[in-house]
């Protein structure tokens, strides 16, 4: 199993553990594996994710990646698993201002030294930024922006890839058309997907689909 969650509870500071973010949460994603995450709003689901991706701390279980216990890591040891076993991406497309769309594609693949020109170019041309790699952020529309993200996120080759509401800022063409293409580019790489969504429509297109209510899984 790549990723293990085990009764994991998050509390935020001053909620009393019955009021708990999250309480007992346990679940598993296995390699290459799409997993969907539902809930309505202040269900807990994007703090599952961050917990997920070593963004955030918990307060009682344990979050495990190949047998790895993220309770184990130290901040230097977290940010070594982001930089090379998991990538985000984020519902507001988190791209660098004052790089090009080339430069923000790469960023993550060469700090983790993991950098394939190769790949790097077959992402390129697969989610049409062939004729956008010397623009800027602030050139692109939200679906350009997006598609960059993600080619990002999939550029170090990660294990797992963890999508938070990936087209919640696209319109309906635009959201099909990306997540078409972040579905086809998992399945060619392996990568295992958790996607954070609202969308009925969006979670009934991955294998398998869970749904938080209340701080815990039904």
């Amino acid at each position: 199993m790549l990723l293990s969650i085990r009764n994991v509870t998050k509390a935020y500071p001053g909620q009393p553990p019955e009021r708990a973010v999250l309480r007992d949460v346990s679940m598993e994603l296995g390699a290459g594996e799409t997993l969907a995450l539902t809930g309505e709003s202040g269900s807990g689901k994007s703090t599952l994710l961050h917990l997920a991706g070593a963004l955030d701390h918990f307060d009682r279980g344990e979050i495990l990646l190949d047998d790895q216990p993220y309770s184990d890591l130290g901040d230097a040891g977290r940010a070594r698993l982001r930089r090379g076993q998991i990538a985000v991406v984020f519902q507001q497309f988190n791209l660098v201002a004052s790089l090009t769309v080339a430069q923000n594609i790469s960023f993550h693949a060469r700090l983790s030294a993991q950098h394939d020109t190769n790949w790097t170019e077959a992402l390129t041309d697969r989610l049409g930024l062939r004729d956008l790699l010397d623009r800027y952020p602030e050139q692109l529309s939200g679906g350009q922006q997006q598609r960059v993200a993600i080619a990002r996120a999939l550029a170090p080759r990660p294990r797992l890839l963890l999508a938070d509401e990936p087209t919640g800022n696209l319109d309906e063409a635009a959201s099909e058309a990306v997540m078409s293409l972040m579905l086809d580019l998992v399945a060619d790489s392996g990568t295992a997907l958790f996607l954070v969504t609202h969308s009925e429509q969006i979670a009934g297109r991955l294998h398998r689909r869970l749904h938080l209510r209340g701080g815990t899984l039904q």
